[in-house]
């Protein structure tokens, strides 16, 4: 009886701290990596819509560069 009840707290121990690290350390944590990795992903599309930009207007004045000598031949 006496081991049984010592299993137990022992247990009750080990299972109480575990609890609070989780709500103390990991918990925290956890919403701030969720707030870095929703500024890194807000990052990301404005460097994937900057690069999109550039190259469409890469593009254009490639175009208008084509035109323009399609106009000179003809």
């Amino acid at each position: 009886m006496i081991i049984t009840r010592g299993f137990s707290l022992t247990n009750f121990v080990i299972a109480s701290s575990a609890f609070c690290f989780q709500v103390c350390v990991l918990y925290p944590w956890h919403h701030r990596l969720d707030e870095e990795f929703q500024h890194l992903k807000a990052e990301h599309l404005r460097l994937l819509k900057e690069g999109e930009d550039d190259r469409l207007k890469e593009l254009r004045s490639i175009r208008e560069l084509l035109e323009l000598r399609n106009t000179k031949t003809t």
